[in-house]
């Protein structure tokens, strides 16, 4: 075999995107900051399965045809800076082949460093050491390789092997990786997506490794679990509030206490798993027996509250319903848009907590879309909000650096619009730069204004660690609190409160004039009260003092200092 068609092309991506979907967790667990986030392998293996939806029932022989929808829903699926390269590693791709039928191994050289080029190109400041290293260096090499006439499967396996080697140089070139002993989790992603396209040529395509099903549903869509009548969930009534309109039904099968590191998952906290699925959606029933864990909830987003839940084990029975009529939430929406008075300016930001929520909503802020370190939204989830606001100009604050590239690729996506993403990356940021909107200026003394007071807030956050690291010099426990600032972990402790009060020492000085604290969602009433005695008699006769209950996930407390 010598050339790739439009099938062939579809069957190397299922295979590809099955690969990676049976190792994302062992990518999540590459992450170099111990930290509770999106986690790259959730965030590619997101991206990759948005992109195979758009393919499923298109069979073409046209390559091009069946490249360029892939590109479409991996655009659109893109989660996280990784899951942003990645689509545009095959927007390049796709590029490359249009106008052909097929390619050979010298046209899969020339799709490859088209690829290549592209996703360099999206990214404003490169980093070697990452993703873009492994395709740039495997393509480079595969350029010098391949000849017409070549086998594909050959070829193929020479850039598999190759990733694989560039993989293994990651730790040279990015001394974090050298320093926490891991390779780099983004081009780890890509070499078994590499691995997958191999096996399909090799005619051995990757099925998804899936849990036995051991629940069943009844015709109600109560699920039961096997043998034990009485795990059956209480009847829900079908309310629809706040737009919530997927039903999402699951049962999940968590990871054995104790022993979630070896198979990637999480430790299961039932707080702060609730706190998650309060924020995203109501109707809530959750049942917890053994290691089974049943959820129903009312969600706009169903794909986000199963990738959030996978995090702590696999699925045992997934269902989904639409629980209004499609056509009355296209009516409702295009009526709400249509009576909405037209304005020069919007604002959108991307938060969790009911609280951080308000306090952007208190800043003029018009729209949420829901995210953060546990979820990050895709490309689409912007996009979708973007076209409901009837505004000339739309300014968005991602407040997260693994959210701007997306935010990014949605402003590039919409054209009847100027959409202006500000790069806030913490809360904090986010928060002080929509103070500067002013509705009487033009748009481009906004965005110059919000820009500036990026740069006069530091953030400190507080948060637990997912496992035992040495990091920039701090030995990082399982469980313990660190305290992180501006990006970099400074501490680590057992007590939260002692964190708190360590980052904050740090990040003052005199020249401080204002301490926002943010509260999460695991700090109680009295808790705070406590926390603010304190504070109040260490600082508050110098310094300006704000307390906020943010009730954010993950976070116990975020900490702003300008």
């Amino acid at each position: 075999m010598t050339k790739i068609d439009g099938v062939l092309l579809k069957q190397m991506i299922i295979s590809g995107s099955n690969n990676l979907f049976n190792h994302y967790p062992e990518v999540d667990s590459l992450n170099v900051f111990p930290v509770p986030d999106g986690d790259t392998g959730t965030n590619m293996n997101l991206t990759t399965t948005s992109g195979v939806k758009e393919i499923a029932n298109k069979y073409d022989k046209d390559i091009y045809s069946i490249a360029k929808a892939f590109s479409r829903g991996l655009l659109m699926g893109a989660r996280g800076n990784s899951g942003v390269i990645l689509s545009q590693i095959f927007r390049g791709f796709a590029q490359a082949l249009k106008g052909k039928t097929e390619i050979d191994a010298v046209g899969l050289a020339d799709a490859l460093d088209m690829g290549k080029s592209v996703a360099y190109k999206a990214v404003m400041r490169p980093v070697e050491g990452t993703i873009l290293t492994v395709i740039r260096e495997a393509s480079e090499a595969y350029n010098n390789f391949a000849e017409p006439g070549m086998k594909m499967n050959e070829a193929m396996e020479y850039i598999y092997g190759e990733a694989c080697a560039s993989l293994e140089r990651t730790p040279d070139l990015l001394p974090v990786l050298k320093e926490v002993g891991v390779v780099d989790s983004g081009g780890s992603g890509l070499v078994y997506i590499f691995e997958g396209f191999v096996r399909a040529l090799n005619n051995d395509i990757v099925e998804k490794n899936m849990p036995e099903v051991t629940e069943s549903v009844d015709e109600r869509g109560s699920f039961k679990q096997a043998g034990n009548p009485q795990f059956e969930s209480p009847k829900v009534e079908r309310t629809s509030t706040q737009g919530f309109s997927y039903c999402t039904e699951f049962v999940l099968h968590l990871a054995p206490k104790g022993h979630e590191g070896e198979s990637g998952k999480r430790e299961f906290t039932e707080s702060k798993f609730k706190s998650i699925l309060d924020s995203h959606g109501d109707s809530i029933v959750e049942a917890k027996e053994n290691d089974s864990l049943k959820v129903r909830i009312h969600t706009k987003y169903p794909g986000n509250i199963l990738s959030f839940a996978q995090q702590y084990g696999e699925f045992d029975k997934i269902k989904i319903e639409n629980v209004t009529d499609n056509t009355s939430i296209e009516k409702k929406d295009e009526v709400s848009t249509q009576s909405e008075e037209p304005k020069k300016y919007a604002m959108i930001a991307c938060c969790s907590g009911k609280g951080v929520a308000d306090i952007f909503r208190a800043q003029r802020v018009d729209y949420i879309v829901e995210g953060g370190q546990t979820m990050n939204p895709s490309t689409e989830d912007f996009i979708t909000q973007i076209k409901k606001i009837n505004a000339e100009n739309v300014f968005i604050f991602p407040n997260n650096s693994n959210i701007i590239m997306a935010a990014k690729q949605a402003s590039q996506v919409i054209k009847d619009k100027n959409v202006v993403v500000i790069p806030s990356t913490t809360i904090p940021q986010g928060i002080v730069s929509s103070m500067m909107f002013n509705p009487e200026v033009e748009v481009e003394e906004n965005k110059a204004n919000m820009e500036d007071a990026l740069g006069n807030v530091s953030t400190g956050q507080v948060t637990f660690a997912i496992r035992d690291t040495t990091i920039d010099g701090v030995e990082v426990k399982k469980g313990q609190f660190m305290g992180i600032i501006n990006k970099k972990i400074k501490l680590c402790e057992p007590d939260k409160f002692k964190a708190a009060r360590s980052v904050i020492k740090e990040m003052t000085d005199d020249m401080t004039s204002i301490i926002t604290i943010i509260f999460g969602e695991d700090i109680t009433k009295e808790e705070q009260e406590t926390f603010k005695e304190f504070i109040d008699a260490k600082y508050g006769e110098d310094i300006d003092i704000d307390y906020k209950e943010g009730q954010q996930p993950v976070y116990s407390f975020i900490i702003g200092v300008e």
